[in-house]
Protein backbone atom coordinates (compact mmCIF):
# COMPACT_ATOMS: atom_id res chain seq x y z
CA UNK A 1 0.00 0.00 0.00
CA UNK A 2 1.47 3.57 -0.86
CA UNK A 3 0.58 6.72 1.33
CA UNK A 4 1.19 9.86 0.71
CA UNK A 5 1.72 11.91 5.17
CA UNK A 6 2.01 15.10 5.62
CA UNK A 7 3.40 16.14 9.06
CA UNK A 8 3.90 20.42 10.10
CA UNK A 9 6.30 22.18 12.65
CA UNK A 10 3.95 23.45 15.57
CA UNK A 11 3.28 27.04 14.28
CA UNK A 12 4.41 26.21 10.94
CA UNK A 13 7.08 28.40 11.88
CA UNK A 14 10.46 28.33 10.07
CA UNK A 15 12.52 25.68 11.90
CA UNK A 16 14.61 23.10 9.46
CA UNK A 17 18.29 24.65 8.65
CA UNK A 18 19.90 22.75 5.95
CA UNK A 19 22.36 20.45 9.09
CA UNK A 20 18.10 19.68 10.67
CA UNK A 21 17.31 18.34 6.90
CA UNK A 22 20.53 16.37 6.61
CA UNK A 23 20.04 14.81 10.15
CA UNK A 24 15.99 13.94 9.21
CA UNK A 25 16.87 12.54 6.08
CA UNK A 26 19.77 10.45 7.75
CA UNK A 27 16.98 9.03 10.32
CA UNK A 28 14.54 8.39 7.65
CA UNK A 29 16.94 5.71 6.13
CA UNK A 30 17.67 4.45 9.25
CA UNK A 31 13.93 3.54 10.06
CA UNK A 32 13.39 2.73 6.34
CA UNK A 33 16.22 0.17 7.05
CA UNK A 34 14.96 -1.04 10.36
CA UNK A 35 11.48 -1.19 9.68
CA UNK A 36 10.76 -2.55 6.29
CA UNK A 37 8.86 0.44 5.16
CA UNK A 38 10.27 1.82 1.94
CA UNK A 39 10.36 5.73 1.07
CA UNK A 40 9.36 6.13 -2.40
CA UNK A 41 10.19 9.86 -2.19
CA UNK A 42 10.24 12.56 -0.10
CA UNK A 43 10.70 16.45 0.29
CA UNK A 44 11.82 18.38 3.59
CA UNK A 45 10.73 22.07 3.42
CA UNK A 46 11.42 24.17 6.29
CA UNK A 47 8.33 23.72 8.31
CA UNK A 48 6.89 20.67 6.61
CA UNK A 49 7.66 17.28 5.26
CA UNK A 50 5.96 15.22 2.61
CA UNK A 51 6.96 11.21 2.36
CA UNK A 52 5.55 8.83 -0.43
CA UNK A 53 5.78 5.67 1.33
CA UNK A 54 5.25 2.26 0.64
CA UNK A 55 4.16 -0.10 3.50
CA UNK A 56 4.53 -3.90 2.14
CA UNK A 57 3.15 -6.73 4.34
CA UNK A 58 5.68 -8.71 6.52
CA UNK A 59 7.50 -11.44 4.38
CA UNK A 60 5.02 -14.58 4.17
CA UNK A 61 7.62 -16.54 6.12
CA UNK A 62 8.51 -14.57 8.88
CA UNK A 63 11.04 -12.38 9.89
CA UNK A 64 14.41 -14.77 10.93
CA UNK A 65 16.14 -14.33 13.53
CA UNK A 66 19.09 -12.95 11.34
CA UNK A 67 16.90 -10.37 9.53
CA UNK A 68 15.90 -8.78 12.93
CA UNK A 69 19.62 -8.53 13.92
CA UNK A 70 20.31 -7.11 10.74
CA UNK A 71 17.28 -4.51 10.99
CA UNK A 72 17.96 -3.92 14.34
CA UNK A 73 22.00 -2.67 13.40
CA UNK A 74 20.39 -0.15 11.63
CA UNK A 75 18.81 2.02 14.61
CA UNK A 76 20.90 0.51 17.71
CA UNK A 77 24.53 -0.11 18.20
CA UNK A 78 26.73 -3.13 18.24
CA UNK A 79 26.17 -3.60 22.16
CA UNK A 80 22.29 -3.39 22.09
CA UNK A 81 22.18 -5.65 18.98
CA UNK A 82 24.71 -8.07 20.89
CA UNK A 83 22.68 -8.85 23.56
CA UNK A 84 20.02 -9.16 21.92
CA UNK A 85 21.67 -11.78 20.25
CA UNK A 86 22.31 -13.63 23.13
CA UNK A 87 19.29 -13.07 24.32
CA UNK A 88 17.62 -15.06 21.11
CA UNK A 89 20.30 -17.78 21.57
CA UNK A 90 19.27 -18.58 25.25
CA UNK A 91 15.63 -18.72 24.70
CA UNK A 92 16.29 -20.84 21.45
CA UNK A 93 18.08 -23.11 23.83
CA UNK A 94 15.89 -22.57 26.92
CA UNK A 95 13.27 -24.07 24.19
CA UNK A 96 15.41 -26.38 23.07
CA UNK A 97 15.62 -28.08 26.40
CA UNK A 98 12.03 -27.89 27.77
CA UNK A 99 12.60 -25.27 29.60
CA UNK A 100 10.72 -22.26 28.33
CA UNK A 101 7.63 -22.34 26.36
CA UNK A 102 7.61 -22.28 22.34
CA UNK A 103 6.86 -18.26 22.46
CA UNK A 104 9.61 -17.29 25.07
CA UNK A 105 11.92 -16.08 21.92
CA UNK A 106 8.53 -14.86 20.15
CA UNK A 107 7.97 -12.29 22.93
CA UNK A 108 11.89 -11.18 22.65
CA UNK A 109 11.29 -10.03 19.04
CA UNK A 110 8.04 -9.04 19.57
CA UNK A 111 9.91 -5.69 21.32
CA UNK A 112 11.04 -5.16 18.02
CA UNK A 113 9.14 -6.47 15.49
CA UNK A 114 5.65 -5.20 16.34
CA UNK A 115 7.47 -1.50 15.08
CA UNK A 116 7.32 -3.00 11.53
CA UNK A 117 5.85 -2.62 8.47
CA UNK A 118 3.32 -0.78 10.11
CA UNK A 119 2.72 3.23 8.71
CA UNK A 120 1.82 4.40 12.29
CA UNK A 121 5.01 3.03 14.01
CA UNK A 122 7.36 4.20 11.39
CA UNK A 123 6.23 7.66 11.34
CA UNK A 124 6.06 7.98 15.16
CA UNK A 125 9.79 6.75 15.16
CA UNK A 126 10.98 8.80 12.78
CA UNK A 127 9.55 11.84 13.90
CA UNK A 128 10.23 10.56 17.75
CA UNK A 129 13.84 10.50 17.07
CA UNK A 130 14.20 13.78 15.40
CA UNK A 131 13.04 15.78 18.05
CA UNK A 132 14.84 14.49 20.70
CA UNK A 133 18.00 15.56 18.42
CA UNK A 134 16.33 18.73 17.67
CA UNK A 135 15.28 19.41 21.16
CA UNK A 136 18.97 18.42 22.48
CA UNK A 137 20.51 20.61 20.23
CA UNK A 138 18.35 23.77 20.56
CA UNK A 139 17.92 23.30 24.23
CA UNK A 140 14.34 23.18 24.00
CA UNK A 141 11.73 20.80 25.31
CA UNK A 142 8.07 20.23 24.08
CA UNK A 143 6.62 18.38 20.63
CA UNK A 144 8.04 19.57 17.69
CA UNK A 145 4.95 18.71 15.29
CA UNK A 146 1.62 19.72 14.57
CA UNK A 147 -1.02 17.38 15.89
CA UNK A 148 -0.51 13.82 14.30
CA UNK A 149 0.46 13.57 10.67
CA UNK A 150 -1.63 13.18 7.68
CA UNK A 151 -1.69 10.53 5.04
CA UNK A 152 -3.71 9.52 2.16
CA UNK A 153 -3.88 6.00 0.65
CA UNK A 154 -2.52 6.47 -3.05
CA UNK A 155 -2.97 3.76 -5.95
CA UNK A 156 0.18 2.87 -8.08
CA UNK A 157 0.05 3.73 -11.52
CA UNK A 158 -1.17 7.32 -12.34
CA UNK A 159 -2.22 8.47 -8.86
CA UNK A 160 1.49 7.47 -7.99
CA UNK A 161 3.20 9.17 -10.29
CA UNK A 162 1.30 12.40 -10.34
CA UNK A 163 2.16 12.00 -6.31
CA UNK A 164 5.62 11.51 -6.71
CA UNK A 165 5.85 14.84 -8.62
CA UNK A 166 4.04 16.97 -6.70
CA UNK A 167 6.09 16.53 -3.56
CA UNK A 168 9.51 16.98 -6.02
CA UNK A 169 8.18 20.25 -7.09
CA UNK A 170 7.55 21.38 -3.63
CA UNK A 171 10.41 23.49 -3.44
CA UNK A 172 10.00 25.01 -7.13
CA UNK A 173 6.67 26.00 -6.20
CA UNK A 174 7.83 27.95 -2.80
CA UNK A 175 10.61 29.40 -5.03
CA UNK A 176 13.41 28.14 -3.66
CA UNK A 177 15.09 26.40 -6.45
CA UNK A 178 14.22 27.17 -10.14
CA UNK A 179 15.21 23.10 -11.17
CA UNK A 180 13.83 20.17 -8.82
CA UNK A 181 17.31 18.51 -8.75
CA UNK A 182 19.00 21.52 -7.24
CA UNK A 183 17.12 20.79 -4.16
CA UNK A 184 18.88 18.21 -2.18
CA UNK A 185 16.30 17.58 0.56
CA UNK A 186 13.91 15.52 -1.88
CA UNK A 187 14.15 12.03 -3.43
CA UNK A 188 14.39 13.82 -6.56
CA UNK A 189 17.81 16.07 -5.80
CA UNK A 190 19.15 12.88 -4.09
CA UNK A 191 18.50 10.60 -7.08
CA UNK A 192 19.83 13.93 -9.29
CA UNK A 193 22.92 14.16 -7.11
CA UNK A 194 22.94 11.84 -3.99
CA UNK A 195 23.29 12.93 -0.79
CA UNK A 196 25.86 13.72 1.99
CA UNK A 197 26.27 9.56 3.16
CA UNK A 198 25.13 8.21 -0.07
CA UNK A 199 25.04 8.24 -4.27
CA UNK A 200 21.71 8.28 -4.33
CA UNK A 201 21.06 4.88 -4.83
CA UNK A 202 17.83 4.54 -2.28
CA UNK A 203 16.42 7.51 -3.79
CA UNK A 204 16.88 6.33 -7.59
CA UNK A 205 15.26 3.14 -6.49
CA UNK A 206 12.20 4.67 -4.36
CA UNK A 207 11.35 6.38 -7.56
CA UNK A 208 11.50 3.27 -9.98
CA UNK A 209 9.03 1.79 -7.67
CA UNK A 210 6.71 4.78 -7.55
CA UNK A 211 6.93 5.08 -11.33
CA UNK A 212 6.50 1.71 -12.39
CA UNK A 213 5.25 -0.15 -9.65
CA UNK A 214 1.72 -0.74 -11.76
CA UNK A 215 3.75 -2.49 -14.14
CA UNK A 216 5.32 -4.92 -11.80
CA UNK A 217 8.15 -2.75 -11.08
CA UNK A 218 10.56 -3.28 -8.03
CA UNK A 219 12.66 -0.30 -6.14
CA UNK A 220 15.95 -1.38 -8.16
CA UNK A 221 17.89 1.79 -9.10
CA UNK A 222 19.14 0.05 -11.70
CA UNK A 223 16.63 0.33 -13.93
CA UNK A 224 16.50 4.19 -13.22
CA UNK A 225 18.73 5.41 -16.05
CA UNK A 226 16.97 6.00 -19.59
CA UNK A 227 12.74 6.04 -20.12
CA UNK A 228 12.18 6.18 -16.42
CA UNK A 229 13.98 9.24 -15.42
CA UNK A 230 13.81 10.89 -19.10
CA UNK A 231 9.90 10.56 -18.86
CA UNK A 232 9.47 11.82 -14.86
CA UNK A 233 12.07 14.58 -15.88
CA UNK A 234 9.93 15.81 -18.55
CA UNK A 235 7.00 15.47 -16.11
CA UNK A 236 8.70 17.39 -14.06
CA UNK A 237 10.03 19.87 -16.41
CA UNK A 238 6.36 20.30 -17.89
CA UNK A 239 5.02 21.49 -14.80
CA UNK A 240 7.90 23.25 -12.86
CA UNK A 241 7.82 26.40 -15.58
CA UNK A 242 7.39 29.68 -14.31
CA UNK A 243 3.72 30.78 -15.32
CA UNK A 244 2.94 34.31 -16.23
CA UNK A 245 0.33 36.90 -16.61
CA UNK A 246 -0.70 40.04 -17.79
CA UNK A 247 -1.87 42.91 -14.89
CA UNK A 248 -2.63 45.99 -14.98
CA UNK A 249 -0.66 48.20 -13.29
CA UNK A 250 -1.52 51.57 -12.07
CA UNK A 251 -2.20 54.27 -14.69
CA UNK A 252 -3.04 51.35 -16.79
CA UNK A 253 0.26 50.38 -17.78
CA UNK A 254 0.65 46.27 -18.71
CA UNK A 255 3.30 44.38 -17.11
CA UNK A 256 3.58 40.74 -17.16
CA UNK A 257 4.90 39.00 -14.05
CA UNK A 258 5.04 35.69 -12.42
CA UNK A 259 1.96 33.71 -11.60
CA UNK A 260 3.76 30.66 -10.21
CA UNK A 261 7.19 30.71 -9.08
CA UNK A 262 9.47 28.13 -11.48
CA UNK A 263 11.93 27.56 -13.98
CA UNK A 264 12.49 29.75 -16.73
CA UNK A 265 10.21 28.59 -19.62
CA UNK A 266 12.95 28.68 -22.62
CA UNK A 267 15.42 26.90 -20.05
CA UNK A 268 12.47 24.03 -19.47
CA UNK A 269 11.34 24.41 -23.27
CA UNK A 270 14.95 24.01 -24.46
CA UNK A 271 16.08 20.98 -22.10
CA UNK A 272 12.20 19.50 -23.07
CA UNK A 273 13.23 19.30 -26.88
CA UNK A 274 16.19 17.21 -25.79
CA UNK A 275 14.41 14.44 -24.13
CA UNK A 276 12.92 11.40 -26.76
CA UNK A 277 9.37 11.10 -25.03
CA UNK A 278 6.25 13.15 -24.54
CA UNK A 279 4.82 14.23 -21.43
CA UNK A 280 1.26 12.55 -19.76
CA UNK A 281 -1.11 15.72 -20.42
CA UNK A 282 -4.02 14.71 -18.21
CA UNK A 283 -1.59 13.96 -15.01
CA UNK A 284 0.37 17.94 -16.04
CA UNK A 285 -3.64 19.23 -15.86
CA UNK A 286 -3.80 17.83 -12.45
CA UNK A 287 -0.42 19.09 -11.79
CA UNK A 288 -1.11 22.98 -12.20
CA UNK A 289 -3.98 22.79 -9.91
CA UNK A 290 -3.07 23.71 -6.03
CA UNK A 291 -4.44 20.01 -5.16
CA UNK A 292 -6.04 20.24 -1.72
CA UNK A 293 -6.67 16.15 -2.63
CA UNK A 294 -3.54 15.05 -2.19
CA UNK A 295 -2.85 15.94 1.38
CA UNK A 296 -6.94 16.09 2.45
CA UNK A 297 -8.72 13.66 0.33
CA UNK A 298 -8.14 10.24 2.42
CA UNK A 299 -7.76 7.75 -0.24
CA UNK A 300 -6.39 8.57 -4.34
CA UNK A 301 -6.72 6.23 -7.21
CA UNK A 302 -8.87 4.78 -9.96
CA UNK A 303 -13.09 4.91 -9.08
CA UNK A 304 -12.33 1.06 -8.73
CA UNK A 305 -9.72 1.60 -6.12
CA UNK A 306 -11.06 3.94 -4.15
CA UNK A 307 -14.60 2.09 -3.96
CA UNK A 308 -12.36 -0.99 -2.76
CA UNK A 309 -11.06 0.89 -0.27
CA UNK A 310 -14.63 1.98 0.63
CA UNK A 311 -15.87 -1.34 1.16
CA UNK A 312 -13.21 -2.85 3.11
CA UNK A 313 -13.89 0.28 5.62
CA UNK A 314 -17.73 0.29 5.09
CA UNK A 315 -18.25 0.76 9.10
CA UNK A 316 -16.32 3.80 8.99
CA UNK A 317 -18.58 5.70 7.00
CA UNK A 318 -22.32 6.65 7.87
CA UNK A 319 -25.45 4.60 6.28
CA UNK A 320 -26.21 6.91 4.16
CA UNK A 321 -23.32 6.87 1.95
CA UNK A 322 -23.61 4.35 -0.96
CA UNK A 323 -20.16 4.49 -2.33
CA UNK A 324 -16.65 5.74 -1.77
CA UNK A 325 -15.27 7.24 -5.09
CA UNK A 326 -15.94 11.05 -5.47
CA UNK A 327 -14.90 12.44 -8.60
CA UNK A 328 -11.97 15.24 -8.23
CA UNK A 329 -12.85 18.86 -8.63
CA UNK A 330 -11.29 21.86 -10.11
CA UNK A 331 -8.73 19.98 -12.96
CA UNK A 332 -10.95 19.94 -15.96
CA UNK A 333 -10.90 17.00 -18.02
CA UNK A 334 -7.62 15.22 -16.19
CA UNK A 335 -10.85 14.58 -13.02
CA UNK A 336 -11.84 11.59 -14.77
CA UNK A 337 -8.26 9.60 -14.12
CA UNK A 338 -8.29 10.24 -10.52
CA UNK A 339 -11.09 10.12 -7.37
CA UNK A 340 -10.68 10.73 -3.78
CA UNK A 341 -12.53 9.73 -0.79
CA UNK A 342 -13.67 12.89 -0.12
CA UNK A 343 -15.13 15.11 -2.10
CA UNK A 344 -13.28 18.27 -1.05
CA UNK A 345 -14.97 21.52 -2.75
CA UNK A 346 -13.45 24.58 -0.89
CA UNK A 347 -9.49 25.45 -1.81
CA UNK A 348 -9.26 23.65 -4.72
CA UNK A 349 -7.99 25.87 -7.53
Amino acid sequence: MFYHCVSRVVDRRFAFSPEDKEKFRTFLRMYENFSGCRVLTYCLMCNHLHLLLEVPPPPAGGISDGELLQRLRAIYNGPVVAGVARELDEARRKQRDGLAGDGYAEEIRARYTYRMHDLSEFMKSVMQRFTRWYNGARKRSGNLWEDAFKSVIVEDGCAARTMAAYIDLNPVRAGMVEDPADYRWSGYGEAMGGGAKGNGKKARAGLVRALTAHQGGEADARNWPGRVSEDYRRMLLEEGVEKTGEVVEKGGRRGVRAARKGMERKKAEAEMSRLSRGGDGATGMMLRRRVRYFTDGVVIGSRGFVNGVFAALRERFGAKRKDGARRMRGMGEAAGHLWSMRDLQKGIG
